[in-house]
């Protein structure tokens, strides 16, 4: 039978509704569009949306526990299951959905917040559809696969400010910056005319709401290593791309918690429009910064509020709490001013402008895992010995120089040394017996997730590689010896996932894996290795490698759990030197994809 085409006066109510249906759909569909790609609204959904299907693997925490048992024994046949594709760059501690819902006074919903254990899915995080090895150093300085991060966002809002453009395959860096559109390379040059940056004299550097490092990527060329971070934002993936190009980086927010490095550690602190309120919560901020950076120590600020239009009486605020801890002004050259911090804190009178007084004696200025910020001024005098800028050896030479800081713990000079050497002879028995891609182009991000003194990084000297040096908090605050070495590192609660994206790491490393699940002074656990491993695998690059070393039994564990999270595994002897009960296990992450991915 034929359509029967009746003029629009003729048309029956019935269809009328069927049109006007139609109508309000169409338009609820565009107006849903418009929301979802212009408005943080998209952002908000997207977030939900992961977390739905993240919370759909192991919902049952009855059946994650089971899971788990069964991984351990080696009775779960099939490896670990893999996250849905929308988990890709996830992060469980900066989930912004789960963030979202918190305070935001002083950015405190920025800050990381860790879902518990049975919240979290057991799953294992997939590399992005058409994921490549990376670009190996040091042309990933210059580029990176577009493929590994398809994240445009930045490329077309900075671009202009040479941050980052895509061209072909790659995403490209040109170096440039917010405050230093011509180039780091110009930037550090200026910034050499203020400050000792060629001469080893600076060494550690904390680069503040870094972008994609370029400022940090360029000082390596001067022997000074930074360690730059920003919180996850709109951009959301800054700190992925430092990553990615091999510059030492992680996730954190200056909020309301202190930065997790001990007091006195970096000789120098930058901030290129890093947009912190310094003098805001009377200088609360500037006194974080404060304790992070040595006696004798360089602050630089770059941008507002410095000579910064509509910004008077900020820019007066500044300056005001730098003279109020007695912090010389070396220069103001345009919108970059630099300081130099005071080699002690007697200055500091009772009662000022801003309130500001020194923290009680009993407070440790190195309390900073989940510790609140204070609004005093960290005391010098709380830690004994030589480690002002200036003082302390030059670079490289304090390397394996004894910092004064060992002493904190007892015999802590000889246990120095005597660490020193065991991971010199450690590392050349790697290199030439276990057949790893140290000492390769191969390996250029490293994570040592029990670090100590950091021994195991300092053998590497001669290797074209950064390590991130973790001390566990649990464990006895032996980072701020690695600071004074002129080494990086934070300290980190293992039970909880790192402040990292999926695929930062080449290589990872780990002495005494299961003494990071330990309660202190105790045989019971506070997490399992199943939860670990997988946490490992997923700040792992696809072929990359993980070096375990530990008792037989651990071991044997570790291989069991290696083969659930996909990684192929190898046991070896420990080095003949070597007296202690403790054997080592080598495992490759495999490159493996979604099935959807490879279609």
């Amino acid at each position: 039978m034929g359509h029967l085409n009746l003029p629009a006066s003729k048309r029956s109510p019935r269809q009328w509704r069927l049109l006007d249906l139609v109508s309000a759909a169409f338009f609820g569909i565009v107006i849903v569009f418009f929301l979802l790609v212009f408005t943080p609204l998209g952002d908000s959904l997207a977030a939900s949306g992961r977390q739905a299907l993240l919370l759909s693997t192991n919902a049952d925490p009855r059946q994650r526990h089971r899971l788990v048992a069964l991984v351990e024994l080696g009775q779960h046949q099939q490896p670990i299951e893999a996250c849905p594709v929308d988990a890709v760059d996830h992060m469980p501690c900066e989930d912004p959905r789960r963030n979202s819902q918190l305070s935001r006074e002083m950015n405190f919903y920025r800050e990381r917040h860790c879902p518990l254990p049975e919240e979290t899915p057991l799953c294992l995080i997939p590399p992005p559809n058409g994921y490549k090895i990376p670009v190996q150093w040091p042309d990933s300085l210059h580029k990176i696969w577009h493929s590994n991060m398809p994240h445009n966002k930045i490329a077309d809002r900075k671009g202009h400010q040479g941050w980052m453009k895509l061209e072909g395959p790659h995403f490209i860096f040109p170096g440039g910056g917010t405050m230093f559109p011509d180039g780091a390379i110009q930037y550090i040059e200026k910034l050499g005319q203020y400050i000792p940056i060629s001469d080893g004299v600076l060494r550690t550097a904390l680069d503040m709401g870094c972008g994609v490092a370029s400022f940090g990527g360029y000082l390596l060329s001067k022997d000074i290593l930074a360690m730059s971070f920003a919180p996850r934002d709109s951009h959301k993936s800054q700190i992925q791309f430092a990553l990615e190009r091999g510059i030492p980086a992680f996730v954190a927010m200056l909020g309301t918690r202190r930065l997790p490095f001990p007091a006195f550690s970096f000789d120098l602190v930058h901030c290129s429009r890093c947009l912190i309120p310094f003098t805001a919560y009377n200088a609360t901020y500037f006194l974080e910064v404060d304790r992070l950076l040595r006696p004798g120590g360089y602050l630089v600020i770059s941008g507002p509020p410095v000579q910064w239009t509509n910004q008077d009486k900020e820019w007066a605020d500044l300056q005001g709490v730098a003279r109020a801890l007695c912090y010389e002004l070396i220069a103001v050259d345009g919108n970059t001013a630099v300081w130099k911090k005071p080699a002690g804190d007697s200055c500091l009178p009772n009662q000022n402008e801003f309130g500001l007084e020194l923290c009680d004696e009993s407070d440790d200025p190195s309390d900073a895992w989940y510790y609140n910020l204070k609004k005093c001024m960290s005391r010098t005098s709380s830690v004994k010995g030589e480690y002002a800028v200036g003082m302390i050896s030059k670079w490289p030479e304090r390397l394996t120089k004894a910092p004064a800081r060992a002493t904190l713990m007892r015999n802590g000079i000889d246990v120095f040394e005597a660490d020193t050497r065991r991971w010199v002879r450690r590392v050349a028995y790697y290199k030439s017996s276990l057949n790893l891609k140290l000492g390769t182009p191969a390996v250029r991000n490293v994570m040592d997730m029990n670090a100590f003194f950091g021994g195991f990084a300092a053998a590497l000297k001669s290797d074209v590689v950064w390590v991130m040096n973790v001390v566990p908090a649990r464990k006895p605050s032996t980072l701020s010896v690695i600071f004074d070495r002129g080494l990086i590192g934070v300290y980190h609660d293992w039970c909880e996932p790192f402040s990292t994206y999926p695929r930062s790491y080449d290589f990872i490393h780990v002495t005494g894996i299961e003494s990071l699940i330990k309660h202190p002074g105790s045989t019971k656990n506070s997490c399992n290795l199943v939860d670990l491993m997988v946490e490992m695998d997923r700040m792992l690059r696809p072929e990359g490698t993980v070096l375990v070393r530990d008792s037989p039994e651990v071991i044997e564990k570790v291989a069991r759990i290696a083969h659930a999270v996909r990684w192929t595994a190898s046991i070896h002897e420990k080095e003949p030197e070597s007296h202690g009960r403790e054997k080592i296990l080598v495992a490759t992450k495999t490159f493996w994809t979604l099935p959807s991915a490879s279609n």
